[in-house]
């Protein structure tokens, strides 16, 4: 796969099939991810897949509890203004958002596998979400729809009890990427443009670009 197409179509992706992700796909997603720099080249990740019931059965409740506190706390204003302006672009877009992330809350043991990931002496990220990142990629390359989601951060200690990580050992929980076949079709996610985004030297400054429209696929 070209490069630029998986950068450019490598989205969110939460409904997916139940269909198993073949052992040799995720060799290929995983022997891509530790590729990634790390920190001074430490490596201190662990990376651990989750495919079984009973896991998904006690982690399911935790990513529901901990999305249900996301809509009222965090994501209060814009659930507010979705209810006041539902004809609004930009809260349409959100509920959009917040009705996929509810499906996979819903549907969270029926996705056939799970990717955690975790970091020892780092709660920045900057050393393990490189690698993250190149997973999400690698799965893409492979049909593989994934989604990132660090919610059940909320309640660390349960889900690393869950999954076994050793206690007093500096592990912390990272990130979870649900994988699957997806249900629907690949495409290049809408976002602000870039320009609107981004300075040059200075906080608000012009960042001297102008890309009102994706640069790929070219023309």
């Amino acid at each position: 796969m070209d490069l630029h197409e998986a950068l450019y179509t490598t989205r969110a992706m939460r409904r997916v099939r139940p269909d198993p992700i073949p052992l040799d796909v995720q060799a290929r997603i995983l022997d891509a991810a530790i590729r990634a720099p790390s920190g001074g080249n430490q490596q201190t990740w662990r990376f651990m897949f989750v495919d079984d019931p009973g896991v998904k059965g006690r982690l399911g409740p935790l990513y529901r509890d901990a999305l249900s506190t996301l809509w009222t706390t965090v994501y209060a204003p814009q659930m507010a203004r979705a209810a006041e302006q539902p004809d609004d672009p930009e809260a349409a877009a959100f509920m959009r958002v917040q009705r996929s992330a509810v499906w996979l809350a819903d549907h969270f043991e029926e996705v056939p596998l799970y990717l955690f990931a975790f970091s020892q002496g780092d709660r920045s990220g900057g050393s393990i979400f490189p690698a993250v990142w190149s997973a999400m990629l690698a799965a893409r390359a492979e049909g593989v729809g994934t989604c990132l989601t660090s919610v059940m951060a909320m309640d660390p200690a349960a889900t690393l009890e869950i999954l076994g990580v050793p206690d007093g050992r500096g592990w912390s929980f990272s990130a979870c990427v649900s994988m699957g076949y997806p249900t629907g079709t690949w495409g290049v996610a809408a976002r602000r443009p870039a320009h609107e985004v981004t300075y040059r030297n200075r906080w608000g400054e012009d960042s001297g670009l102008e890309i009102p429209e994706p640069l790929w696929p070219p023309g």
